[in-house]
């Protein structure tokens, strides 16, 4: 079920986990950079929104080298990318602290980005859907793989409504962008 029917209009959370990064030897975590299949996947994601018809308003990204990467190639697939803000409470957060970053959204933000991490990501999608569309809730408890896009449906005026089990997960998305 989506928020209580309602009470304002239809928003929607992207929830984009970082596409598949490298692991260099000696490099600290948060610079770690995307690998080759990350860098081929990353574009599909910002083509699976752009075909979804579900451009983002505002992202929000992790500050993390893999996530800032990941934001930059998948939304140089639309003519005008979005304001982003790149925030560092993104990266390694939990729950509470990646609803705090969204309850931050100004409230003329109906579609909302958030790139990031997992396990945060995972369980946050987890921790908003109170139903979701097919299979979608049961496709992120299995996995939620780099490059995946969970789609989550709410109504509230504000950003700040947005709570434990009041949206709908409508669509996840994994973005494969092939061999080359």
């Amino acid at each position: 079920m989506i928020a209580r029917a309602g009470a304002g209009p239809l928003r929607h959370l992207l929830v984009l986990r970082h596409a598949k990064s490298a692991w260099p030897e000696g490099v600290p975590d948060h610079e770690r950079p995307l690998a080759p299949r990350g860098r081929r996947d990353a574009p599909a994601a910002g083509r699976a929104l752009a075909e979804a018809d579900l451009l983002p308003d505002l992202a929000v990204c992790s500050t993390a080298v893999r996530a800032r990467q990941t934001w930059e190639l998948a939304s140089a697939q639309w003519g005008t990318p979005p304001p982003v803000r790149f925030e560092r409470r993104v990266y390694a957060a939990d729950v509470s602290d990646l609803l705090a970053v969204v309850h931050e959204t100004p409230a003329q933000v109906d579609t909302l980005l958030l790139a990031g991490h997992n396990p945060g990501l995972e369980e946050l999608v987890l921790d908003l859907a109170g139903d979701g569309l097919d299979d979608a809730l049961d496709e992120v408890r299995l996995k939620f793989p780099t490059s995946a896009i969970a789609v989550l449906a709410w109504r509230g005026t504000v950003w700040s409504d947005l709570a434990s089990g009041t949206a709908l997960l409508t669509d996840v998305i994994v973005a494969r962008g092939g061999k080359k």
